[in-house]
């Protein structure tokens, strides 16, 4: 469901361990412009006033008042509950924080509280690149219409987030999605994280050159060079956007043999997808070998590169035919090609994060 005509007003936050960044959505639109905090604090109290006080910022500039609060906030956490528990970059919390709930009695209004992975699924979902591809295919021959996504965002971590027929999928414990905890496929005792990071994509280029971590240039550097538009070592750029496509894909792979549903990438790294998106669906169209040595594919579905105009026409064009109903006069389309699409975020990250959170607490409040 698409809320952009919908004129009420969810005040929001974007938690990062260096800013707390704060706004207002109105119509999937940011209406105010954002207020930033930084989020460091020695203490708890510190931290949490800072809360506070970034959202009573917020409340002074409306003109009407905002029917909840919706944000995105690191875990572990417990976010049924707005419960956050031990977080890293924000040492302070520890034990336990009862942080939606105290926001509730400071502003008498419904606290939603999740993950940024879940929540970027969330906005691309509802008005990112599923309906961009539904809206697309719709005018094709196929009967088919997409309604399931995986989201998953490369940055300074893997996140993901999963949304089924219009519901974000909520686990038992708020750890669904953390597709970052998946096995390597290059280094089988650590986590896909390991390369699927700006950390690994600096690794790799390190370790290629001969070049001191300190030294090594940031990821949009080691693009540029693997594009050629910069100087540098190009084929060592190019090889650590590989290794990360190949882990990437091998982690996406396993995940959609369970959701069978489109795949959206956002995060810092997204825009470096000329270098690594047909490496990363090839891994996820690979094949498997059975004991006895014949080929077997990886996915019962096919992956196609939504970015590619050759690979998005055959996406577009599929295998659709009109088969005849037994006994019947009538014939129906039926399309037998199984297959997905892979593409980059259509709202940008913290847009789709944005329009996740305001679409979130909509939906719990209509509900």
């Amino acid at each position: 469901m698409r809320y952009n005509n919908d004129k009420r007003i969810v005040m929001t936050l974007d938690a990062g361990g260096t800013n707390f960044v704060f706004s207002a959505v109105q119509s999937e639109e940011e209406i105010i412009e954002p207020i930033r905090i930084p989020a460091e604090g020695s203490t708890l109290e510190i931290v949490l006033n800072k809360i506070i006080q970034g959202f009573n910022e917020v409340k002074s500039k409306l003109n009407v008042n905002p029917v909840a609060i919706s944000f995105c906030f690191p875990g572990p956490a417990e976010y049924e509950l707005g419960i956050i528990g031990d977080l890293e970059n924000l040492p302070t919390f520890r034990g336990g924080v009862a942080l939606g709930p105290m926001l509730e009695e400071k502003f008498g209004i419904p606290v939603f509280i999740n993950n940024d992975g879940d929540l970027f699924a969330y906005g691309e979902a509802i008005a990112g690149l599923l309906p961009e591809i539904n809206e697309r295919i719709c005018s094709s021959a196929s009967p088919k219409n997409y309604q399931n996504l995986l989201g998953v965002t490369f940055g300074t971590g893997y996140g993901g987030g999963i949304v089924s027929r219009g519901q974000l999928f909520m686990g038992d414990n708020s750890a669904q999605g953390e597709i970052n905890r998946m096995r390597n496929k290059l280094h089988t005792n650590a986590s896909v994280e390991e390369n699927v990071s700006i950390r690994g994509i600096r690794r790799i280029y390190c370790r290629e050159t001969g070049l001191d971590f300190n030294q090594c240039p940031e990821p949009r550097e080691i693009f540029e060079i693997g594009m050629g538009l910069r100087e540098g070592n190009r084929e060592a750029a190019i090889m650590a956007f590989h290794r990360m496509a190949e882990v990437a894909g091998d982690s996406i792979a396993n995940a959609i043999t369970l959701i069978d549903g489109l795949v959206v990438i956002g995060g810092g790294l997204a825009g470096a997808y000329p270098l690594f998106l047909q490496r990363l669906v090839d891994e996820m169209n690979t094949n498997l070998t059975t004991m006895v040595g014949t080929a077997l594919d990886r996915m019962e579905i096919k992956a196609f590169n939504l970015e590619d105009e050759r690979e998005f026409n055959l996406f577009y064009e599929g295998d659709t035919r009109e088969i005849k109903v037994p006994f019947s006069s009538r014939r129906i389309k039926y399309d037998p090609m199984k297959r997905i699409g892979v593409g980059i975020s259509r709202l940008g990250t913290s847009r789709a994060v944005s329009v996740g959170a305001y679409a979130y607490a909509l939906a719990r409040l209509d509900a």
